[in-house]
């Protein structure tokens, strides 16, 4: 890695400059411990810089899979979701353009808008779905009633009482209701869950930056401290970084129950896209729905006439014939694409291995210090003759169990802002995921009921559980049996 290259050569560059420096001893240092020292304060300070520095590195390298997990399935999720519509779109255009031909031409608009604005829903344009679905079998059912009575000129006033009574004609049977409903469910689960995908991506990314100067502190002193003394050689034992490290993760610990709950919300809704009501047997067939609920009008016109007719009044004789054209029915349905060409979760997002890789990532913040500690230290210090006997027992994640960390100095009254906004944020996201596995598009909720599978506990993993857990973020089995057997070395 980049970072451990740069620690080794920062140090390399200590060590040579003791060597030509004379030692002595001097109270100026204000991070090593007083006494015989070769380093300045000039030097002292920049190795502060450089501990910062390789800290976020290493936050950032070993949350890099994380991170671009959330990136990765973001895309694919989006670009699958996305020619789902459009296939949709273009099969409906098709299938009408062959039936209907000129009559269709002349009012496609009605289902350029239809798409159009479930585009706009999905992307987070300020959309009522059920209402925009109203208004698209509205208008609908106000084109074909022209159509199927082109003999008669029917105003504004006439059209507008047509709309009024459609809930009692059910012209188009029950395919407007049913169309909702699983309209409804699946793209509020999606837009959902892919802004699920992007707030967990910013989390992360904001997390990966938070660090503090007692931090730093410890870093140096752990890392570079050893070489003002002349013991290149010294090395951390296995507790005495653990507890580095969890005092400088004390905060991100804190993230790790609402991420849990988060991602426990992601999985739920992600289920939800390939269960019963699955986004392809929703959106695939919208157009084959829109025909038959077409069909249905077309089979029962002279009944809805007559019921409008008696509701509405006489309307007045145009002067044209009926159109014959106009109550074509649709003898067959076809499609722009073989089912080899259709578009599947495995061409765009495999939602099963989607839901996978959000399981991988649960327990991320109280994972990261062991990952920190393993593998990004010990792999650069394989071969170690011995390290420093350390008494002080490992403490407990989380900020509060700070207050006895020997390591490093945390104030526990003041936890990091930066966190608690982005704790804030997952916790609204958990509500809006939890509002779409129900199939409602609420912003805010009552986070205390209950919804889907219980959650799990998350338990702190044991040392023992650490190669399993590193397996499953994707390195490679040789890092982690390399990194599992330097800690034992340093445990003996």
């Amino acid at each position: 890695m980049l970072y451990t290259y740069k620690r080794m050569k920062n140090a390399f560059f200590v060590f040579l400059t003791c060597s030509f420096l004379t030692c002595s001893y001097s109270e100026h240092l204000r991070v090593c411990p007083q006494g015989y020292t070769c380093c300045t304060s000039e030097m002292e300070e920049k190795l502060n810089q450089q501990s910062k520095l390789e800290f976020e590195n290493m936050v950032e390298e070993s949350s890099r899979h994380m991170r671009t997990t959330f990136i990765s399935r973001h895309k694919k999720f989006d670009e699958f979701f996305l020619d789902l519509l459009d296939n949709s779109e273009k099969s409906l255009n098709s299938m009408f353009t062959r039936t209907y031909g000129k009559l269709y031409m002349q009012n496609s608009e009605v289902f350029q808008d239809l798409f159009t604005e479930l585009k706009r829903y999905y992307t987070g344009g300020n959309v009522n779905l059920e209402e925009m679905l109203n208004d698209f079998w509205s208008r609908l059912l106000e084109r074909m009633f022209q159509l199927l009575n082109s003999q008669y000129h029917f105003t504004d006033d006439y059209l507008e009482c047509i709309g009024k009574i459609a809930d009692v004609l059910k012209p188009f049977g029950d395919a407007p209701r049913r169309l909702k409903i699983q309209v409804t469910k699946a793209f509020i689960a999606a837009r959902t869950f892919v802004q699920g995908l992007m707030v967990g991506r910013e989390v992360a990314n904001r997390v990966a930056k938070v660090s503090s100067l007692s931090c730093v502190r410890a870093l140096t002193k752990m890392l570079y401290c050893p070489y003002c003394r002349g013991m290149a050689g010294l090395k951390p034992c296995h507790n005495y970084c653990h507890n580095v490290m969890r005092g400088c993760l004390a905060n991100q610990a804190d993230l790790d129950s609402e991420w849990n709950l988060f991602i426990d919300a992601m999985l739920l809704v992600a289920n939800r896209l390939e269960g019963p009501d699955n986004i392809e047997a929703v959106i695939d067939p919208v157009d084959i729905k829109i025909s038959e609920a077409i069909i249905t009008m077309q089979e029962n016109s002279m009944q809805v006439s007559a019921k409008v007719f008696q509701e509405c009044g006489q309307p007045k004789p145009s002067g044209l014939s009926r159109s014959t054209r106009g109550i074509d029915m649709l003898n067959s349905r076809f499609r722009p694409y073989t089912p080899e060409q259709r578009p599947t979760s495995a061409a765009g997002t495999s939602l099963e291995r989607l839901v996978s890789s959000q399981k991988q990532i649960q327990s991320f913040w109280i994972v990261l210090p062991f990952l920190m500690t393993f593998f990004n230290f010990f792999l650069v210090n394989t071969v170690i003759l011995f390290c420093f006997r350390y008494f002080p027992e490992v403490v407990k994640e989380g900020l509060t169990n700070q207050i006895n960390n020997p390591e490093v100095d945390v104030d526990i009254t003041r936890p990091d802002t930066l966190i608690r906004q982005q704790i804030m944020a997952l916790r609204v996201m958990t509500n809006k995921l939890k509002n779409a596995y129900n199939g409602n598009d609420i912003y805010f909720q009552d986070s205390s009921k209950p919804f889907g599978r219980p959650t799990q506990h998350h338990k702190t993993p044991t040392e023992t559980q650490i190669p399993e857990i590193r397996s499953r973020l994707s390195f490679t089995p040789q890092l982690v049996t390399n990194a599992t057997e330097a800690s034992l070395t340093l445990l003996e």
